[in-house]
């Protein structure tokens, strides 16, 4: 099945308000907040898509389970790979310069680990949890094929914004704003 851009606005009006699991923001804050990080950085279109997009495989499990869930599924020890299972979903709206950024935001985490000893230490207890779930930090030859792929630079910038992107009760602009950039990068 694939999303349309109405069912990618109802997803995050149903279950926008539901916890970032293991952050002080909402899924939609989350969302606005990394868009805003990446409009302000004069990012492409199609990387303020993948912003505001990065997550909504959490969203999307939510809905398909009929609940939001409270709790992270990393504190259980699970990784939930919400940037894969997103993909599919999203393949008839968007092309690469999308997807692959979200694609590539979690391995992301494990090149800049890699490749910036402090960034490690910036990291939130719930992404440090997440990280050895999602296979620890790259090694040098792992670090050296990530960055050689197409759109690992992008993925890079859009984990930075993600990290940062869990300020409790920050203004930014509304869903509105950022869909147009969905608009923009839709599939004619």
């Amino acid at each position: 099945m694939s999303l349309t851009l109405p069912d990618i606005e109802r997803l995050f009006l149903r279950h926008g308000h539901a916890q970032y699991t293991g952050e002080p923001v909402t899924q939609l804050e989350h969302a606005l907040q990394t868009a805003a990080l990446a409009e302000r950085e004069n990012a492409s279109p199609a990387l303020i898509s993948a912003a505001l997009l990065h997550d909504l495989g959490h969203m999307l499990e939510n809905a398909a389970a009929g609940y939001d869930i409270h709790d992270t599924p990393t504190a259980s020890g699970i990784d939930d790979l919400h940037q894969y299972r997103i993909l599919p979903f999203l393949r008839a709206i968007f092309g690469e310069e999308v997807l692959a950024p979200i694609r590539l935001h979690v391995d992301a985490k494990r090149y800049l680990c890699a490749v910036e000893p402090a960034y490690f230490s910036s990291l939130s207890a719930d992404s440090v949890r997440s990280l050895q779930l999602q296979g620890g930090v790259f090694d040098r030859q792992q670090a050296e094929d990530f960055i050689a792929m197409p759109h690992a630079v992008d993925a890079t910038r859009l984990r930075r914004w993600d990290d940062l992107a869990k300020t409790a009760d920050l203004a930014t602009p509304d869903y509105a704003h950022f869909s147009r950039y969905l608009t923009l990068c839709a599939h004619a």
